[in-house]
């Protein structure tokens, strides 16, 4: 049977550097699929031979949008290398941004990077606001669902339509068929578009609190650099954690739980409704993994992660297979089909601690019209667990919490399904990783309370301590080990996150980072194993227009892929683009 290549590049709207070739037979049913990272990430051979303390600010600049979790990871992973122990306070103030980094990327990502994959934007102009407003107010009791406002929306989208300039709505599949909302549903959703672009500008105060700015918050090995200032005589300024400050944090969280629990929730049980069918397609592999995080007393104590750590295998929710990312035999990664080259060989795995960063580029000669997905295809290494393929982000964690007996989750699951009209099983699927995204939002948002309480209650107590200076001295670290080791770990938003670390006299002598989009945006690898991207887009997905392959955009951006994390830049020849002297 003859079958077409068809080429999607880049996929995302944001942090795109993903390339997807999708072969599709006679009736557009994809047949075979391959996920190219087009660009190369140099990160950690910058980091060798540096300090240890600089290594977050560094590293935290693998990604541009995903902000504070490669500090989190790189701060954690010195750590664990130095047993280097931080204050109560300190991992309260982490769980707090990290948790409000899962908050303001879900939303955003939902209403501007993937919101646009189910809302056609144009048809809005057909809904009555009137209409639009009795929908709204029969999902939830968010204030602006008056009239007026759906009508001024539309206005605002009529002349941008009528300028014959869509601006931030422009190259959308506009008007394709397998759009299926009404169009009041397409105008309140883009009301809730433009909304949140407000609403994640005032949400990021937070970091703002702790960490100085966003994005990329200020992190410290050893604790967190938020010095607490409570009981400051009027007139005079403390530290930006002083009683105005911590009382603009408690209101940046009920911020951020008014919007998921008006907005976001109810937005995409809704869409969710109209699209059900996509509840049947785009799981892929079955296997899950999360490294845990959100601990409530501290790393070494898994028993009080809210995320547990573990693995699923072939949608198997009744056992939790252990994880020990520090296990040579669970952990490693392959190059068979990545432009990279081993020293033992492209067909053996690397665990992190022995990681290599050794370029070799065997693709075509830029332009290409295809790549040879026969061969080396991809800037992205293909991780396994135990010489498997894992998902990693939303799903593979609402599903572990599930497994885990966790009653919010199950509670949250069971009633979105029950309303639904879905099994259990619908949630490994395309329209399940997004369900999964809003309920993990919910929870993580609602925990927030208690993180923010919990350090209430120990500064009331008297305890002010953000930071152990013990081992800040690198005079301190020496040991009857010449060579320390470490792994940092965390749950980003997109997935499993960890970094490992080799210290050697006192300085880096290995870095290795094994991010979300490896785990899942990874070719296949030596057994022939395809990565979570590829083995989802040949679930059952069936083209409509290959000219507009929209079904392949719903579910890579369900994963919500985030390229940068995987690849950074070099030039064609391998050559130095730019060179920037850090005093």
């Amino acid at each position: 049977m003859s079958t077409e290549r068809i080429v999607v590049d880049p996929v995302t709207r944001i942090e795109g550097h993903l390339r997807i070739e999708a072969e599709a037979d006679a009736q557009g049913n994809i047949t075979h699929a391959s996920s190219s990272g087009t660009m190369v990430r140099g990160i950690e051979t910058i980091l060798t031979g540096r300090d240890p303390r600089d290594a977050w600010a560094f590293a935290q600049r693998i990604c541009g949008v995903c902000t504070l979790v490669h500090g989190i990871a790189s701060v954690r992973a010195v750590e664990d290398a130095l047993d280097y122990p931080i204050p109560p306070n300190a991992q309260l103030i982490r769980n707090l941004m990290i948790g409000a980094q899962f908050v303001h990327d879900h939303v955003m990502h939902f209403y501007h990077l993937h919101a646009l994959d189910w809302v056609d934007v144009v048809s809005a102009l057909e809904a009555d606001p009137a209409a639009t407003s009795e929908l709204a107010r029969s999902l939830s009791d968010y204030p602006h669902s008056s009239p007026g406002h759906f009508s001024d929306v539309k206005k605002r989208l009529r002349e941008f339509v009528e300028s014959g300039q869509l601006g931030i709505f422009a190259n959308g599949y506009w008007g394709h068929p397998a759009y299926r909302l009404p169009p009041e549903a397409n105008l309140m959703a883009l009301a809730h578009y433009l909304d949140a672009l407000a609403w994640q500008r005032d949400v990021a105060r937070l970091h703002a609190v702790f960490g100085g700015k966003n994005p990329h918050p200020n992190f410290l090995v050893g604790g967190a650099p938020s010095a607490i200032s409570t009981g400051v005589e009027r007139g005079r300024r403390g530290t930006a954690v002083d009683d105005a400050g911590l009382a603009l944090v408690r209101e940046v969280i009920g911020q951020m739980q008014d919007f998921v629990n008006q907005v976001y929730l109810p937005d995409t049980l809704a869409i969710a409704g109209f699209y059900k069918d996509w509840f049947r397609r785009g799981e892929g592999i079955g296997n899950f993994l999360t490294c845990g995080d959100f601990p409530e007393k501290g790393l070494d104590d898994p028993a009080t992660y809210l995320v547990p750590a573990g693995v699923i295998l072939d949608r198997d929710l009744s056992r939790i297979h252990p994880l020990d990312l520090e296990d040579p035999q669970q952990i490693q990664e392959f190059t068979a089909h990545a432009w990279y080259d081993y020293s033992t060989g492209k067909d053996s795995g690397l665990h992190p601690y022995a990681g290599e960063t050794r370029l070799n580029y065997t693709g075509p000669e830029p332009p290409y019209e295809h790549l040879d997905v026969g061969a080396d295809y991809s800037w992205i290494k293909s991780p396994r667990w135990r010489g498997r393929p894992m998902e990693v982000g939303p799903l593979a964690r609402v599903l572990m919490m599930y497994a885990s007996g966790h009653a919010p989750t199950r509670e949250l699951v069971n009633s979105a399904l029950h309303t639904l009209d879905l099994p259990l099983e619908a949630m490994f699927s395309t329209m399940g990783r997004t369900a999964a995204r809003a309920f993990e939002t919910k929870i993580v948002a609602d925990q927030k309370t208690v993180w923010y309480e919990n350090l209430m209650a120990n500064i009331r107590a008297g305890d002010l301590r953000t930071h152990n200076q013990e081992l800040w001295d690198p005079s301190t670290w020496h040991s009857e080990h010449k060579v320390r080791r470490g792994i940092g770990y965390t749950e980003a938003p997109r997935g499993a996150l960890a970094h490992w670390v080799v210290i050697e006299d006192e300085k880096l002598a290995n870095y290795q980072a094994v991010v979300p989009s490896t785990w899942n945006a990874g070719p296949r690898d030596a057994k022939g194993q395809f990565g979570p991207y590829e083995a989802a887009l040949m679930d059952n997905h069936q083209l409509h227009d290959r000219q507009q392959p929209l079904e392949i955009l719903r579910t890579i951006h369900s994963f919500d892929p985030c390229i940068a994390c995987a690849v950074h830049m070099v030039d064609k020849e391998g050559r130095e683009l730019v060179r920037v002297r850090v005093r």
